[in-house]
């Protein structure tokens, strides 16, 4: 009896399912389709590859963004049925909710499933960043579990398991993006082309850009103050070009631990659906020391990447700043993509955003939505004017 309710099958709704998180998701339950079903899929805009897994992983329920809006042939399906995206969040035969949104609106979704109980592998953070504190607070009252899907926080959480004493410090590695090296006066240059060609992970378009600022490891400092309940003080981040060490947590007597894996989302993925075990996939990538000569660290430019700085600023902040800080920069970072402004304008509008904000501390989800509004309004104002 035990051994049959250990190996139960792991029933998940994936939102996001189409975008990078998502599709690497459905990528494990390929792999390992005797311990995982999927139950509902949810994606934005891409209703023709949606359409695609549903004929093959044929869910239960699935959810569209533009389902009342747009004729597309999802309408023809009798089953599955179509759900919004929150109380497909809820249902109750769903073991885990895989969250891969990006941006805050996945926000509304993670709060359902926190009030239903799930357990959620967030890869939406956001969510964290702009309100970490109502949603720890949501998930403590309801028990609800947080597994962090982040290569850097699945590391730190792995390297946690099992320890009685909170850290001394946590240290995120970040790989510093395709522009490490590149000269601070070529900066301005940079085309979208260059900023989506990441030297070692496969993301989408969004994080991607946030990990050539270095955004990205700003905003990932304020989500592991929340999910390991560390002060931002307390969490430093390191480059580290090669991408295999993930994330290092010291502790009071100089220990440090370290997790490390080659830079593949499906490792981390994989672990935030099985924990607590860790179950054998021939799919993933092997890991082989001679492969690899020397690892090396390095302390972040923050002076050539302002981002980081205003990630951790606005963390250190708390409040509605987050909130501004994730808004603002995913406004710049759209303006970007459409090559409406330059790579270097991107922290100039986040940094000018924060700098017009009257801060909400303690905030309501209302207020928090607010912020986020204002956010992206000042952030237009800004770009159409003298950048």
């Amino acid at each position: 009896m035990v051994a049959k309710e250990k190996n139960k099958v792991k029933n998940l709704a994936v939102l996001g399912s189409t975008g990078s998180i998502g599709q690497q998701t459905l990528d494990i339950v390929r792999a390992l389709p005797d311990r995982f079903r999927i139950i509902g899929l949810a994606a934005g805009s891409n209703h023709n590859l949606l359409f695609t897994q549903i004929q093959e992983f044929k869910p239960e329920y699935f959810s569209y963004a533009g389902y009342n809006t747009e004729t597309t042939n999802l309408k023809a399906f009798v089953r599955p049925k179509y759900l919004p995206l929150e109380e497909m969040a809820t249902l109750p035969d769903v073991d885990i909710v895989v969250v891969g949104t990006s941006g805050i609106a996945g926000l509304d979704a993670v709060l359902a499933a926190i009030q239903a109980g799930k357990t959620i592998a967030l890869a939406n953070k956001e969510s964290l960043v702009a309100a970490g504190e109502i949603v720890t607070a949501a998930a403590k009252k309801t028990k609800a579990r947080l597994h962090p899907v982040d290569s850097e926080h699945s590391a730190i959480w792995q390297c946690l398991n099992g320890e009685k004493q909170s850290p001394r410090h946590i240290i995120l590695t970040a790989s510093g993006g395709p522009f490490l090296d590149y000269p601070p006066a070529r900066m301005a240059d940079i085309t979208v082309t260059q900023a989506l060609a990441h030297p070692s992970w496969k993301m989408g378009k969004k994080i991607t850009i946030d990990s050539a600022t270095l955004m990205n490891k700003g905003l990932e400092v304020v989500e592991a103050h929340w999910l390991f309940n560390i002060p931002i003080t307390d969490i430093h981040v390191l480059i580290h070009p090669q991408s295999i060490v993930h994330s290092m947590v010291e502790f009071a007597d100089g220990s440090v631990k370290a997790q490390l894996s080659l830079p593949d989302m499906r490792l981390p993925i994989q672990y935030a659906l099985s924990y607590p075990d860790r179950l054998p996939n021939e799919t993933l990538p092997a890991f082989d020391w001679a492969d690899f000569g020397d690892l090396t660290f390095a302390q972040p430019d923050i002076t050539k990447f302002p981002c980081l700085r205003l990630g951790i600023e606005a963390g250190k902040k708390g409040g509605t700043y987050p909130a501004v800080l994730c808004a603002a920069d995913e406004v710049a970072v759209r303006l970007f993509s459409q090559e409406k402004i330059r790579f270097t304008d991107i922290p100039i509008i986040v940094e000018k955003v924060l700098g017009k904000h009257d801060g909400v501390f303690s905030p309501s989800l209302e207020a928090i939505k607010a912020a986020d509004n204002w956010a992206r309004e000042t952030a237009y104002k800004i770009a159409g004017g003298n950048v």
